[in-house]
């Protein structure tokens, strides 16, 4: 039978698809398009408002399209808070599963209106069997599951529990065996992955995240290893020397701010201040050197934010020019202290967001055109139209050189030729 995934949101769907798809490889073959499946499953992200007002809007579409007799699944986060009341909704839908239910995938699919939405669910100490990556020359691997933070603005400990981390033999194990398919990197997933080790859910040895990285680097055969997102209240200092001295972490990181405002970060129950977010990305830049690159999150119009407030934030922007911005306006999320709080005018929150990504432009333009003449250390994982291949440099530039399937798994030096915002061309050193 077929099997189509559509996966939203972040790396860790991404991760859960995975799982999914390898979890039905017995009775399921991937397939490109939901009219030809007899199985589609909707992996949905909540911390946004739009995606989850979307939701129901793509399963009219799909349920429309699909063919006789096939299942329809909802999975992820918005299954998680929304749970029975999805089939309500939409009666066509065959099961909901919640982010935190991902190994119960092929019980859900064989029982009829399947609904489970725990977000106590412990999968920590579950072995999935991996058999399926996106992307064959490099994987995800989940170290953590869940949030203990209350950040005013977040659905995410609504939807995917407490935080439990994965125990050290599971990730050690599993890397091991993303070495022996040929990959050459790995990339590290949770909510505060800086924060691996506080709680298990079973006995295990006292270790942290440093400990791990360096466990990791041990592993004959990763060449990379990357991490998202660490969160700056634990950014300590062990944690910045192992990050910036071990080869084989790349130095690329990414620093969520969310405000450069300490009154706006103290609303938003974030535990540091602009000074100290300052202090480490100043710090990671002294360590690493030009070779770093930073990139972060940030929310504009925060219940409350004031002109000074968003001032702060454009402060820190020019003090870190970060080499990468996700940006977007406040959203209010069902479950959250923020959504009751007074909001920004629309037109405020507009002109704010455009000023930010305008201003953002510029450096980033100065940064990449900067790049041309260097030579980057580029791990070539995809083929691009026009007879090119591309991937990522060790601090996560976008590389694309005239090439094709031979160099793809391979690191090779590039020589930088010419830069656009979001790609840097070059020639094979």
């Amino acid at each position: 039978m077929k099997l189509f995934v559509r996966t939203l949101g972040c790396a860790m769907n991404v991760k859960d698809s995975e799982h999914f798809i390898s979890q039905l490889k017995d009775d399921y073959e991937l397939c490109d398009s939901p009219n030809d499946a007899d199985l589609v499953l909707i992996n949905t992200c909540s911390v946004r408002e739009k995606p989850v007002q979307k939701l129901f809007s793509e399963l009219g579409a799909l349920h429309r399209d699909m063919k006789s007799g096939a299942k329809l699944g909802v999975c992820g986060c918005t299954a998680s808070h929304l749970g029975e009341a999805i089939i309500k909704r939409a009666p066509y839908v065959s099961f909901v599963l919640g982010a935190r239910n991902v190994s119960l995938i092929r019980e859900a699919v064989a029982t009829p209106r399947f609904v489970r939405t725990s977000i106590e669910n412990d999968e920590t100490n579950f072995e999935f069997e991996n058999s399926y990556s996106s992307n064959p020359y490099k994987s995800y691997i989940n170290i953590m599951v869940g949030c203990d933070k209350k950040c005013t603005y977040c659905i995410v400990p609504h939807t995917r529990g407490d935080e439990l981390s994965v125990p050290k033999s599971i990730i050690l194990a599993e890397a091991r065996k993303v070495a022996e398919s040929g990959a050459k990197e790995i990339c590290l997933l949770g909510q505060n992955v800086n924060n691996y080790g506080k709680r298990f859910s079973s006995e295990q040895e006292k270790i942290d995240f440093s400990d791990l990285l360096c466990e990791l680097c041990e592993i004959k055969g990763i060449e990379r290893i990357r991490f998202t997102s660490p969160h700056p209240l634990h950014m300590d200092d062990k944690f910045l020397e192992v990050f910036s001295t071990q080869p084989k972490i790349c130095k690329s990181i990414h620093m969520p701010l969310q405000s450069g405002s300490t009154a706006i970060l103290k609303a938003m129950k974030r535990g540091y201040t602009k000074e100290w977010f300052l202090n480490r990305a100043s710090r990671l830049r002294e360590l690493c050197g030009d070779k770093l690159s930073i990139s972060t999150d940030i929310i504009v119009a925060f219940p409350g934010e004031s002109d000074a407030d968003f001032k702060d934030t454009m402060d820190v922007i020019e003090k870190v020019r970060f080499e990468q911005i996700f940006s977007f306006k406040y959203s209010p999320r069902p479950l959250t202290p923020a959504a009751n709080m007074e909001q920004i005018e629309p037109k405020i929150a507009s002109e704010r967001l455009s000023h930010l990504q305008s201003r953002h432009n510029e450096i980033l333009d100065d940064i990449t055109n900067s790049k041309v003449g260097e030579v980057m250390s580029v791990y070539f994982d995809e083929l691009r139209a026009g007879g090119k291949a591309a991937g990522r440099s060790d601090n996560n530039f976008a590389v694309a050189v005239k090439g094709s399937e031979e160099l793809l798994g391979k690191v090779c030096d590039v020589r930088i030729t010419s830069a656009q915002r979001m790609l840097l061309s070059g020639e094979l050193a």
